[in-house]
């Protein structure tokens, strides 16, 4: 009874068109009520405290390097550092929006961020190059969402704080899985532009290709400040966001010069204005996480599964499943937010460990950024691209299958992920 009343309390606030975050309170409030125990003051300090959590400070901060990042050149040269070492391949300009992906993953960890970007400099010049546009706008969708699994990523983050797991152990797991999304995109890709007739760009020399990396160099230090930053215990996740978030603002305003005094304030008031979003989601969500811990809805759904405890990757393959299906009708944070406390003593149970279900749950609820009708990152591809959605839906398909193969391979042999894992600690 209870689980039913979580459920259809939080999907009937929704179908109304009650915004995410009041619909979780809203059913903390069903919640409550059911038990016979609503309190105002309980509400309102669960919300309050939900929030004010110091790992979720990395949240603003890796936000604000996004929108750094994107406006202060960092994106263009590490596009342009991609175009001069494979742009003149034939499908090139595919294995640059790949390339670029993986590396700009690696900067921001916002997927939104970088597909936008990314649509926004090489979509005009792929259908200019005489590439389908659906199946161009598609790749770069399916290559943003790479970005909320490479370090440093928004969504380990949120995950690591909702379901106590090491954010730091997260962030050194997700670098080989998300490397092997970029490696299924790049044979999708070549499997499909193959027989495309195109206009390849020149060949770049050997001195463009070094100004292009010369140009790039400050940009693609970053990355390797923050994971050496955190192998090595030099700083916290939120501080590897702080330093993200002041390192490009030098380098921006200082080495760069493309960001003055009067441009940072709409920088600041955009990522403000995301930040107080998801953090608002994260303290609804946390008074939910709460009421579903005292009604003991993590012991119902283990004596649901319990028949599948016995088996891991057949409880990580349902677990997927049901995540993959969640993902159509939600965004990435509140899926995380919601599943993550009734989840993970489902996984504890079964003794699968966390930090291999944290890097396979968040590579699904990325993929979920591109799956329709939701997909938050399709919408922004199309609205940047001034393309229709059922174009990009269309031409995202073989990209989210290929990535779903990866993921699913994964279940089948979880040492793709612990083994890098153990090394990166």
């Amino acid at each position: 009874m209870t689980i039913a009343i979580f459920v259809f309390s939080l999907i009937g606030a929704m179908a109304i068109g009650i915004p995410i975050a009041f619909s979780l309170l809203i059913c903390g409030v069903a919640l409550m009520w059911h038990m016979n125990m609503f309190d105002a003051q309980i509400l309102a300090q669960n919300l309050l405290e939900g929030s004010n959590s110091f790992p979720l400070l990395a949240v603003p901060f890796f936000m604000l390097a996004g929108e750094i990042m994107n406006a202060g050149g960092l994106s263009r040269r590490i596009v342009n550092f991609a175009m001069a070492c494979v742009g003149h391949i034939k499908g090139g300009l595919g294995y640059v929006t790949i390339m670029a992906a993986v590396i700009m993953a690696a900067l921001s960890g916002s997927a939104v961020a970088d597909a936008a970007a990314l649509a926004s400099l090489l979509l005009p010049m792929m259908v200019a190059a005489g590439h389908d546009k659906g199946r161009s706008a598609g790749l770069i969708a399916s290559a943003g969402i790479i970005a909320p699994v490479i370090p440093p990523s928004i969504g380990f983050v949120i995950f690591g704080v909702a379901g106590n797991v090491s954010i730091s152990k997260l962030f050194m797991a997700g670098i080989v899985p998300g490397i092997l999304l970029g490696a299924s995109l790049w044979m999708t890709w070549w499997w499909l532009a193959r027989r495309e007739v195109v206009q390849v760009p020149p060949r770049k020399s050997m001195a463009e290709i070094m100004v292009a990396m010369r140009e790039a160099t400050w940009a693609l230090v970053l990355p390797l400040i923050v994971v050496f930053g955190l192998k090595f215990g030099v700083f916290t996740p939120t501080e590897a966001a702080v330093v993200a978030a002041v390192y490009a603002l030098l380098i921006s305003t200082f080495i760069y010069r493309e960001l003055s005094l009067k441009d940072l304030f709409p920088l600041f008031v955009a990522s403000a204005k995301t930040s107080a979003i998801v953090m608002f989601l994260v303290a609804a969500a946390m008074v939910s996480a709460w009421l579903i811990t005292v009604a003991n809805l993590p012991g119902e759904l283990i004596a649901l599964l319990q028949p599948l405890l016995d088996s891991p990757r057949l409880l990580m393959l349902t677990i997927m499943v049901i995540t993959m299906v969640v993902g159509t009708a939600l965004d990435m944070t509140p899926t995380i937010l919601l599943l993550t406390p009734v989840l993970m003593p489902v996984v504890k149970a079964a003794g699968i460990d966390p930090v291999y279900f944290g890097v396979l749950f968040i590579i699904n609820n990325a993929i979920g950024l591109i799956t329709p009708p939701v997909g938050t990152v399709l919408n922004a591809v199309a609205g940047v691209g001034k393309i229709s959605m059922d174009e990009v839906t269309k031409g995202v398909i073989p990209f989210m299958i290929a990535q779903f193969t990866i993921m699913f391979a994964m279940v089948a042999f979880p040492a793709l992920v612990m083994v890098p894992a153990r090394w990166f600690y």
